[in-house]
């Protein structure tokens, strides 16, 4: 994988690190980012942390998510800095697991667990060769 796409950078994330199994990433909640209630929308939280979760698993070869899931704890208000630093947990054969912690100056923001279906032989997703 060769780092985010033009979606994710259009949100302004950034990666700060990224190796084998692990990545961090950072962002800052913009007015854009906003839900109704003022707050950071869920959908920028999910990007963010799955975009962690995307460079992880990838580190290891090529991969699709196969199951997420995110819990939120904590609401974030326009201009806090957040960090999502995702965590290799379980390293298989054909299946991968990662969690992937959000947290801002407050604390634990959203917690996010993604499963990812690993192409043993090579094959990336769109079915060329991962030497392509």
């Amino acid at each position: 994988m060769e780092g985010p796409s033009a979606f994710v950078r259009s949100l302004g994330i950034e990666v700060a690190e990224a190796g084998e199994g692990r990545a961090r990433l950072v962002a800052t909640v913009r007015p854009e980012h906003l839900n109704f209630h003022g707050f950071a929308h869920g959908s920028f939280l999910f990007a963010l942390a799955d975009e962690a979760f995307a460079l992880a698993c990838n580190s290891r070869g090529p991969a699709v998510a196969r199951s997420t899931s995110m819990e939120f704890f904590l609401p974030v208000r326009e201009g806090q800095r957040l960090e999502a630093v995702a965590r290799e947990v379980h390293l298989g054969r054909r299946a991968s697991t990662y969690l992937v912690e959000v947290r801002s100056e407050e604390g634990l923001v959203a917690l996010f667990t993604g499963t990812a279906y690993r192409f043993s032989d090579g094959r990336s997703p769109g079915g060329t060769s991962g030497g392509e």
